[in-house]
């Protein structure tokens, strides 16, 4: 199982660096291959900076072993707490530097469990987000239309059901707002493993497909410094986000992963104003009052 899903991964890796290139036209994911010095993981980062589309991206693979599964991983599975694991995933996330294109975040991952004289527990996880500064309706029906479309092969119910679980996942208790406007999310997800290994493929192949045409229709707007200043601003919620409530954050820093590539999900500029002013009924306004409430985007 491992060496499959770690094949596919590698080549996701690839793919999606190749497509972003294209994208950007500017430059070039520098790749940082990586072990850990006691022999209990690798990966491959991949990071992007200063192009003409993005001001920072990163294409994350690893593959990770260790004695005792971090309580983040085994949060539906508590029972879990303790066993050996493998864990394997790409994770994913572009800023870039037009405040009108959403920054994006996708991950994929699979985790094997295992305890002497017991069977080994599998599951897979991930799922993408998008997050804007500025909101544009068609933006996000094609977003969820191609989530949807990633979902449909496996039934009528996976898109609601995995929909719902990325507004409530990504969701900032503290400002009592929305990271962004979702998208899929999944986690503890187990069967047949061929099907389960098919969805993950799915959405993983999925995430180009719903993100660039919007990244292209974006790229060109022209932006003030008002839009950057407001970009930096709601940057700041994508921060806070990661560092309080991410799970795939807390899981590398409780695993003792490579920081490095853990905190490459940050943006290279955030700012936090006091009770930073932003004018009713304007488009900065909207992005709250509108975009960021969880809403059906496709039937």
């Amino acid at each position: 199982m491992i060496e499959q899903v770690k094949r596919y991964l590698i080549d996701l890796q690839q793919t999606i660096c190749s497509e972003i290139e294209l994208l950007d036209g500017g430059t070039v994911f520098e790749q940082d291959h990586w072990s850990r010095d006691d022999q209990r993981g690798n990966g491959v980062t991949c990071i992007i900076s200063n192009g003409n589309v993005f001001e920072k991206g990163g294409v994350n693979f690893s593959i990770i072993r260790g004695d005792k599964m971090p309580k983040s991983a085994s949060a539906l599975r508590p029972e879990l707490e303790g066993r050996k694991y493998t864990a394997l995933g790409v994770s994913l996330v572009l800023h870039p530097d037009n405040p009108f294109i959403p920054t994006a975040h996708a991950n994929v991952r699979f985790f094997v469990a295992e305890e002497q004289g017991k069977e080994p527990i599998w599951w897979f996880g991930g799922g993408f987000d998008l997050t804007p500064y500025y909101g544009f309706d068609e933006d996000a029906v094609h977003w969820h239309e191609t989530a949807k479309k990633a979902c449909i092969p496996f039934g009528e119910d996976v898109y609601p059901k995995y929909k719902k679980w990325c507004d409530d996942y990504f969701y900032l208790i503290h400002r009592n707002e929305q990271r962004g406007i979702g998208g899929l999310f999944f986690d503890d997800l187990n069967g047949d493993f061929e099907e389960c290994f098919d969805y993950m493929k799915s959405v993983g192949s999925h995430f180009t497909e719903a993100y660039i045409p919007i990244a292209k229709k974006r790229m060109n707007t022209t932006f003030s410094e008002k839009e950057k200043d407001f970009q930096l601003y709601r940057r700041g919620r994508y921060v806070e986000f990661n560092l309080i409530y991410d799970r795939g954050t807390l899981f590398g820093l409780q695993s003792g992963g490579r920081t490095e590539s853990i905190l490459m999900s940050l943006p290279p500029k955030a700012q936090w104003s006091y009770q930073y002013k932003i004018e009713p009924g304007s488009e900065e306004e909207k992005l709250t009052s509108y975009f960021l409430k969880p809403k059906d985007w496709v039937l």
